[in-house]
């Protein structure tokens, strides 16, 4: 189990360098693109003012024109410098994951006592009581579902006080019960498009809410190596908003 549990660790630590290796390309073509734009600008402005300089000037429709076509590109420019914003934010993630990947020692996987799984050990819902969380048993794996209203402001991804009490008592479960055990923690959203939170889409707003969630956990215990992001965005909706707006916290099981 402890080879097993190894080669998770080190794909999860080749995957943040992938991540990172493909991000240092994007923000490298961001880059060009955004400085291509700007010189174009700065160009179309100094044929302007050159024309308006000469003895007849620019008609009033030029002048319209090229300030509609600046007003343009300025827009274009606002929006990539946002997309580069949002791939400093990512790599900042994925290099915080490869550190903490390539400084962790090896998960010790949990045996049982007498080859017994984990799930014959623990309770049926071992995350009952727990206020405003949902347990459930999946094909290997015991998940604590905590509804995004209980831990985030609408269009945040910063855990609420109030959120936290919940999240402590999940900790205790997981290090209590699954020691060893690798944990996913997967975001979830409604499908209603990003307006006015900053996020660039709602992938984005359910990775960084899972980001939170995993930061906390590993503030109260779990080990960082233990756990791992995903993001599902609203491709997993469920019946109704309310219930779409969700953080999964997965424990996978080994057979004992």
């Amino acid at each position: 189990m402890r080879h097993r549990s190894l080669k998770r660790g080190l794909a999860q630590s080749a995957m943040a360098v992938a991540i990172l290796v493909g991000l240092g390309g994007c923000q490298s073509a961001l880059h060009e693109k955004n400085a291509l734009l700007m010189q174009e600008n700065q160009e179309l402005r100094a044929e302007l003012a050159a024309t308006l300089a000469e003895g007849g000037g620019a008609s009033a429709s030029m002048q319209a024109s090229v300030q509609q076509e600046l007003s343009r590109r300025d827009a274009d420019i606002a929006a990539l410098q946002r997309e580069l914003q949002d791939a400093r934010w990512e790599a900042e993630n994925a290099r915080t994951m490869a550190a903490e990947a390539a400084a962790a020692p090896p998960i010790e996987s949990y045996n049982p006592p007498m080859g017994r799984p984990v799930s014959a050990m623990t309770p049926a819902d071992p995350f009952a009581g727990i206020a405003g969380v949902t347990g459930s048993m999946q094909a290997g794996e015991v998940r604590a579902t905590v509804a995004s209203d209980v831990l985030f402001d609408p269009g945040r991804a910063t855990l609420k006080s109030s959120a936290k009490q919940s999240l402590d008592a999940v900790a205790r479960v997981i290090t209590s019960n699954y020691s060893g055990q690798s944990i996913r923690v997967t975001g979830h959203t409604d499908a209603d498009p990003i307006r006015k939170s900053g996020h660039k889409s709602n992938h984005h707003l359910g990775f960084e809410r899972a980001f939170s969630v995993r930061a906390y956990l590993i503030e109260r215990g779990v080990p960082a190596n233990q756990v791992y992001l995903a993001s599902h965005g609203p491709d997993r909706a469920r019946g109704t908003k309310k219930e779409s707006r969700r953080v999964d916290i997965s424990v996978e099981l080994d057979a004992g």
